[in-house]
């Protein structure tokens, strides 16, 4: 019966140690300068080297030329601790995972006073050490922190967090890693030709890809697969078959469909996948995979030869091309979804049809509506013009409309009158020469009487009437942008602004029209009296409508507040239907109501009763506060 390999090539040096050179140098300049310490802590993943090290350090230790860091290996103690020797009674190896309890530490510590038989140093080797209950490490505390002179500890386990951290303080501790996959397949092919079986390098990447770091797995798998292999060796085909893996060429042809947007393709390949049994966590694993390498790809053009890639040097150039054909924004949209979608493959009924709509999404990235959902279309529609040399106005996109070529926007003033359409050209030869536009507005005649003082939108105190057009100054350029039409166009914007702030202000403003404009002032015409004068008090809810008037036109204005509402005049005619000004009722002295006041007759004018009117509110119940 043949001998595992992972017993077989079982290193016997601490320079045959592969990927832990952050361990064995140090250890090998211990040995050699006499400075070894009496317990270490070897931690790290399985089968990366732990006890295999442990071992060496007791054969360097116990050498007739030792301690040394290059043991003769002719001596009787390298015979007995050599890789596949017969073992030493100095050098006891245990594992803590079946002798954990505190009795066996006690047997533990009443060995460990007998001198070695036949050894320079008695080496006790504890493996799975994070086994060791509570106990039984305190019954080892003493010995391990003040050891006799012949005894050295080895602690190896996978768990370094539950070793206590008095021992662990009494250690020193080295922390193995795994091997990189690049550094394993190396190892694995001078594994094959001490075997003298041929093995194809794709075959020997995915064995290093499925090891995930760790020799001793990589080296039980490629016992398997040479075990099966034929008179061709280990072949790709071989490795993909037994480890499960996904084809390279079937990952080819999935993005290539990606690439050029072919659902037909895609399903083809999933149809594949399901019907060859492969498992799809392990498909979109793969293709995960795929996808964090092309983007490598994309961003450093040599990844495979600074080590960043793991893949065939065959697989490169298809790699290179595929990288080049998708975007950025393409392949991390893709690479989310993939990752989203394992998550959802986890424990799923219906596998093929998380496949299949993971496809559907890859497939159509205008609906997504996130930000790498937009990038990826733009990155579609650029990598397609630069590819096949597409105009501007020709479609680019199954399904989507091309749209014509951009220019940059026209600088946007802050507010500007709209512009009347062009007439169509056959009615150019009909349509009326333009109307001049009005004079400006001057001061209303003699015999008409003088508005009533205007509201500050900013104190609500009254303001002094506007004077004479004459002597006005000239307009700015803010008070030429306003003009009737095109503030009555923006009031419905104004009232829907209002309301965004204060539905209160907005319940009071409800209904107002636009009568005038003269320079910054804006004549505003109110619906009912009642509202009206309410506003006329409040300054908030008067500045409210003011600054929503300013935030749409984009100019500070003045509001003159009148009663009416009646039909407006036509647009652009700069002229406004007269609007019912009701005079001010006088201030009076007393608490009595003005003659002309509307509200005289409405009797209790308390909030209660404000409510109650104006709302339609109506209590029901009054319960006196205790």
């Amino acid at each position: 019966m043949a001998l595992a390999l992972y017993r077989t090539y079982r290193p016997g040096r601490l320079a045959d140690v592969i990927g832990q050179d952050h361990v064995t140098v140090p250890l090998a300049r211990a040995l050699d300068s006499g400075r070894v310490h009496h317990a270490y802590l070897f931690t790290g993943p399985r089968g990366c080297g732990k006890t295999s090290t442990a071992r060496i350090l007791a054969r360097s230790l116990n050498c007739v030329a030792g301690p040394t860091s290059e043991p003769c290996g002719t001596c009787q103690s390298c015979q007995d601790l050599a890789p596949n020797g017969p073992g030493s009674i100095d050098v006891v190896e245990m594992d803590a995972a079946t002798n954990r309890g505190i009795d066996d530490a006690r047997e533990l510590r009443e060995k460990a006073m007998y001198a070695p038989a036949a050894s320079r140093y008695k080496v006790f080797i504890i493996d799975e050490a994070h086994q060791l209950t509570k106990e039984a490490w305190n019954a080892l505390l003493k010995l391990i922190e003040e050891p006799p002179a012949h005894l050295r500890f080895v602690f190896a386990t996978t768990e370094p967090d539950a070793v206590l951290p008095t021992i662990r303080s009494r250690t020193h501790q080295y922390p193995f890693r795994l091997v990189p996959t690049r550094r394993l397949q190396e190892h694995l092919a001078w594994t094959c030709e001490q075997e003298n079986v041929p093995a194809d390098p794709a075959a020997l990447t995915l064995v290093a890809r499925a090891a995930q770091g760790s020799v001793r797995d990589a080296q039980s798998i490629l016992g398997q697969l040479i075990a099966g292999s034929g008179a061709d060796g280990i072949t790709q085909a071989d490795a993909v078959a037994q480890l499960g893996f996904t084809d390279a060429a079937v990952l080819d042809r999935l993005v290539d469909a990606l690439v050029a947007g072919d659902g037909r393709a895609l399903y083809a390949v999933i149809e594949e996948v399901v019907e060859a049994g492969t498992d799809p966590r392990r498909f979109a694993t793969d293709l995960l995979e795929r996808l964090r390498d092309l983007l490598v790809l994309q961003q450093v053009p040599d990844a495979a030869s600074v080590g960043l890639l793991e893949v065939p040097d065959s697989e490169l150039d298809a790699m290179a091309r595929q990288s080049a054909a998708l975007g950025t924004g393409q392949l991390s949209r893709a690479a989310d979804l993939v990752s989203a979608g394992l998550s959802e493959l986890k424990g799923s009924t219906a596998p093929r049809l998380q496949l299949e709509l993971l496809g559907a999404r890859l497939l159509l990235p205008a609906a997504d509506d996130s930000a790498s959902g937009v990038l990826a279309r733009l990155d579609r529609v650029e990598h397609r013009l630069a590819l096949h040399g597409t105009e501007p106005g020709t479609t680019t996109e199954p399904g989507i409309a091309a749209a014509p070529a951009r220019t940059a926007p026209p600088e946007r003033a802050p507010f500007a009158q709209p512009t009347p359409a062009a007439p169509p050209p056959d009615a150019a030869m009909t349509a009326p020469p333009p109307v001049p536009p009005a004079p400006p507005r001057t001061a209303p005649p003699a015999a008409v009487p003088p508005a009533p003082p205007r509201l500050s939108t900013v104190t609500g105190a009254a303001a002094t009437p506007a004077p004479d057009a004459a002597a006005a100054p000239a307009a700015t350029s803010a008070e030429a942008a306003l003009d009737l039409t095109a503030v009555r166009a923006a009031w419905p914007q104004v009232l829907a602004t209002v309301l965004e702030r204060s539905r209160v202000a907005h319940t009071l403003v409800d209904g107002t029209t636009v009568q005038l404009v003269s320079g910054t002032t804006v004549v505003v015409a109110h619906p009912e009296a009642s509202r009206l004068d309410f506003l006329r008090r409040s300054a908030a809810h008067l500045a409210t409508l003011s600054e929503a008037v300013a935030a749409v036109t984009g100019t500070p204005v003045e509001l003159d507040l009148v009663l009416g509402g009646g039909t407006a005049p036509p647009a652009g005619s700069g002229a406004a239907v007269p609007a019912e000004r009701p005079s001010p009722p006088p201030v009076a002295e007393d608490d009595d109501a003005a003659p002309d006041d509307p509200d005289a007759d409405e009797g209790d004018s308390s909030p209660l009763a404000l409510l109650q009117r104006e709302l339609g509110g109506s209590v029901v119940e009054e319960y006196d506060r205790p």
